[in-house]
């Protein structure tokens, strides 16, 4: 089993900035804060801090030897800021959870809300507030978060499976077709030989109406997975209801 993903905390980065104009112009050390893990043995994936301490915005992976000259890392900064926000992070996201899976849409939103005050970029905490919005049938709401989601390959990386199955499976439930096409298509965009995201893609093309296309994708799916009973099942009524 691998290591990688390795937290490895907070890091800073000096770079020398020039402020003012000719005469008045001056140097000046400017200090930012990252958050820094090891995804292999060579490659290093930083982000920064927003205000609240915790990482958001763009990542960018570094070589080792590029990594180790320019970042310095920073224990005491992040147990006492990143940490800690990071775990009430995690703690909104999860009562967020709870709330969602006992039908407490409005507890649930309140919940994923608070979460993206600290972080309005936050993967799991959008996941989440999609999904209420998608139960809620408020889709203006739910399509300024799936705008935000289909531009995010965070969005569809392995450990927000869970999370990215839950809302993909509201949007189908709730008719909402083309979104849930367009969503499960991204993903498979990253994971071509993954047969569960190809199983939901024939859902939502069968759900269209559309017969070749359920049938693409359940054939890609069996070829995977030929031992996938459920798919299986779904290939054998598909072969009845369409000939």
């Amino acid at each position: 089993m691998s290591i990688y993903p390795q937290i490895l905390g907070v890091y800073s980065l000096q770079q020398a900035s020039n402020v003012g104009t000719g005469g008045t112009q001056g140097q000046y050390d400017q200090v930012t804060f990252w958050y820094v893990r090891r995804m292999n043995d060579n490659d290093y994936e930083v982000r920064p801090l927003n205000a609240y301490h915790v990482p958001s915005g763009v990542c960018t992976t570094l070589e080792q030897g590029v990594f180790a000259s320019q970042y310095v890392p920073e224990p005491s900064f992040y147990e006492i800021h990143t940490q800690p926000a990071l775990k009430s992070l995690e703690a909104k996201i999860v009562k967020g959870e709870e709330e969602f899976a006992k039908g407490n849409l409005d507890e649930a939103e309140r919940a994923f809300l608070k979460a993206l005050m600290i972080d309005d970029q936050n993967v799991p905490a959008n996941l989440g507030v999609g999904a209420v919005y998608t139960e809620k049938k408020e889709f203006d709401k739910l399509r300024k978060v799936l705008k935000i989601l289909l531009n995010k390959d965070e969005t569809f990386a392995a450990e927000q499976r869970q999370r990215f199955n839950t809302l993909g499976a509201s949007l189908r439930k709730q008719g909402l077709h083309d979104e849930a096409l367009a969503y499960y298509l991204k993903a498979l965009e990253n994971s071509q030989d993954d047969e569960n995201l190809h199983f939901n893609v024939a859902r939502v093309y069968f759900e269209k109406g559309d017969q070749m296309k359920t049938i693409e994708h359940l054939a890609k799916c069996l070829a995977i997975n030929p031992g996938l009973e459920v798919a299986q099942k779904f290939m054998r009524h598909c072969e009845k209801k369409f000939k």
